[in-house]
């Protein structure tokens, strides 16, 4: 099926922008593509010729980006508008249809689509918004850019017989019927691992890609190389907060609603395991592992971890991975998981207040002993990074001040609280629509640290006196005698010393400076 063309597709990682403010030239993740290199790895075992363009790794101009389109000549050029944050699929929105735009007043001939949660949660709204976009993908895209790529043309004549498409027709939108998702027994087959050799690198494989500051234990020596990747897709919860299930979609509602698809698929822990040795071959041993659950079913995470501790003998592994705060109870599977080099798990607690935190997780939880839980796990020789959320349905100044005091009595040593937001692809989204709650007006908006984020209200907090809560939470927390005793005792001088610094960064927002001016 290989075309005539230098190159079939290429796949575009957008510039970020500035949503993480000034923390972004130090502190923030410079994450590897993922979408784009599971994408670009699948479609050349279709027998494609393709290739990925990380404006972002690279830190590169749209000029730049574009002289690379130009001399690649792709038949289509796909942006895949992802993250490894929640919301960065619509953030980075912003850099990716900057770029297309450009792309646009440069050549209006190139055939441009995007692929990524917020296309997927509202794919006519982002056709109806951004003309420099000709078609999206309407769940993860495997099939259907298999299918695209396999047309001798892109005319509309031709994407109307594609499934899993939305496109334009002058001024119409048309919406195809869904396409089904790489089914469980296909994972291994139709979505064949990642394209690491297609990444760029200044001197070594992943180089350019560098962890958060906490998975590297507060040693910028530690960030890269850097990787990231999944050994299972989806999640089987339906946390009304939550759109990562959005890659499921298999519905052709003008609105998406995440818990509407909730799945896990998972490669075999045969399979994944090359993965990471590839990766260890290249030399890279700071590793995220990006499953939403990862240590939900043990019938993968088990043999997979013990294959891990067969290639961490030096225990020179430094991974970390999600997992629900109530899977970790078992101290001999803790063992196991210390012993395959994952030395963090992220653990989602994110209120103090047991009401609020159950409703909003709609099943998710059991009734835990959340200290418990987290002295179990320090115990087994493994970090927490703990997750909190400010401004959940149910929450005041009361709530929110219980679950800092629940963080500064855990003390764990990674320690994170987002804002609660009605991302698109969420159900808090779409019922904040119904409900006419203000939305954010650009794609930044959305973002956790930008200067113009809106969060949602709760019945009693404004959506700046939870950002300002939230923005205060973190620097007195950082600032905190004993959570920064940890640290010097954990990870040495040199980390201690980091974390001061980071501390006295301070996000600026305008509804907080608003409000405070008034």
């Amino acid at each position: 099926m290989k075309s005539n063309t230098l190159i079939d597709a290429v796949f575009i990682n957008p510039s970020i922008g500035n949503n993480y403010q000034s923390l972004k030239s130090k502190y923030t993740a410079i994450e590897p593509p993922t979408w784009s290199l599971l994408l670009a790895q699948s479609m050349r075992n279709f027998g494609f010729n393709v290739s990925i363009i990380d404006a972002n790794a690279e830190n590169i101009s749209e000029e730049e980006v574009y002289d690379r389109i130009q001399l690649l000549k792709p038949r289509l050029i796909v942006f895949v508008v992802y993250g490894q944050n929640v919301n960065a699929g619509t953030t980075n929105m912003e850099g990716a249809v900057i770029l297309s735009k450009f792309f646009k007043k440069k050549n209006k001939n190139l055939n441009i689509s995007f692929v990524g949660s917020y296309v997927q949660a509202l794919p006519i709204k982002a056709l109806t918004e951004e003309e420099s976009i000709d078609f999206v993908f309407t769940n993860e895209g495997v099939y259907a850019l298999k299918n695209i790529l396999s047309l001798k043309n892109f005319e509309i004549s031709n994407l109307k017989e594609v499934d899993g498409i939305a496109f334009r027709e002058n001024e119409k939108i048309i919406q195809n019927k869904p396409e089904i998702v790489v089914p469980n027994e296909r994972m291994d087959l139709d979505l064949p691992g990642y394209a690491w050799d297609l990444l760029p690198y200044k001197e070594n494989p992943l180089d350019l890609y560098r962890s958060p500051m906490w998975h590297a234990e507060y040693d910028e020596d530690k960030r890269s190389p850097y990787a990231a990747l999944h050994s299972s897709l989806g999640c089987q919860f339906k946390c009304s907060f939550c759109m990562i299930n959005l890659i499921n979609r298999n519905d052709d509602e003008d609105i998406g609603v995440s818990t509407h698809y909730n799945k896990m698929r998972f490669w075999s822990p045969e399979f994944i395991i090359k993965e990471f040795e590839k990766l260890i071959k290249m030399g890279v041993k700071t590793i995220r592992i990006t499953d939403e659950m990862f240590l939900l079913n043990p019938k993968y995470y088990l043999p997979l971890c013990k294959k891990l501790a067969e290639l961490n003998i030096d225990d020179s592994l430094r991974m970390w991975a999600y997992s629900r705060i109530d899977t970790v109870k078992n101290p001999d599977v803790l063992s196991i998981v210390r012993k395959a080099g994952i030395k963090w798990l992220c653990l989602g607690i994110e209120s103090g207040d047991k009401k609020v935190r159950l409703e909003v997780a709609k099943g998710k939880f059991e009734d835990v002993d959340v200290r418990k839980i987290i002295n179990q796990v320090h115990n087994a020789d493994i970090d927490v990074m703990a997750n909190y959320m400010y401004g959940l349905p149910g929450d005041d100044k009361e709530t929110i001040k219980k679950t800092f005091e629940l963080s500064l009595e855990l003390c764990t040593s990674g320690w994170n609280t987002y804002p609660a937001m009605a991302l698109p692809g969420s159900l808090l989204y779409k019922q904040g629509v119904e409900n006419g709650i203000e939305m954010p007006k650009s794609y930044s908006g959305y973002s956790f640290h930008a200067y113009d984020t809106i969060c949602l209200p709760t019945e009693k907090l404004k959506p700046w006196e939870i950002l300002k809560l939230r923005d205060d939470a973190f620097v007195n927390y950082h600032s905190d005698p004993k959570f920064l005793d940890r640290i010097k005792k954990r990870f040495g001088y040199k980390a201690f010393e980091n974390v001061k610094k980071m501390s006295k960064i301070k996000l600026t927002r305008k509804i907080v400076e608003d409000n405070l001016d008034a």
